[in-house]
């Protein structure tokens, strides 16, 4: 049973739960989606597939960090052009990543663009590098760091 075979019988466990209990109320609803994930999840070692309650968590992980580097870089910039003058260097920055699918590399690099500060530019023809503009040059090693341990680490948590 696949990952989406799995939501889909949830849904459908939740479903039942809302008929037998003759309350279509999105409450009802709710609470047979977790007690369908609860026994989903016990019955997890039956399953071909990996239960998929690993990939929702890391899902949330992955929008909480996003989220907290979205507030951290949108802090930098306001820094960088608060000041007088410019301290700041733009400049392309060489990304080697191993994310494999376009859907992988697509996410990257969409995250990468809604950071202010950083933007995407291009992927390599073979898909090993991408190519991010960033707003200053002397960060690069940083910058680059902190793609690689959060955004693509997290990016191959939820879709493998």
């Amino acid at each position: 049973m696949t990952v989406a075979m799995q939501v889909l019988v949830n849904l459908i466990l939740a479903f039942v739960w809302a008929f037998l209990n003759n309350d279509l109320t999105p409450v009802t609803f709710a609470v047979g989606y977790v007690l369908g994930f609860v026994l989903l999840f016990l019955l997890r070692r039956f399953l071909p597939a990996p239960f998929y309650g690993r990939r929702i968590v890391a899902l949330v992980v992955l929008i909480g960090i996003f989220l907290k580097e979205l507030i951290l870089s949108n802090i930098d910039v306001i820094k960088h052009v608060a000041k007088p003058q410019q301290a700041f260097t733009p400049g392309i920055v060489a990304l080697p990543i191993h994310l494999r699918s376009p859907r992988e590399i697509t996410t990257l690099a969409n995250l990468i663009s809604l950071t202010p500060g950083t933007l995407s530019v291009d992927v390599s023809v073979d898909n090993s590098t991408l190519y991010i503009h960033v707003l200053d040059i002397s960060a690069a090693e940083e910058v680059s760091d902190d793609i690689k341990n959060t955004f693509e680490k997290r990016i191959r948590e939820v879709t493998r």
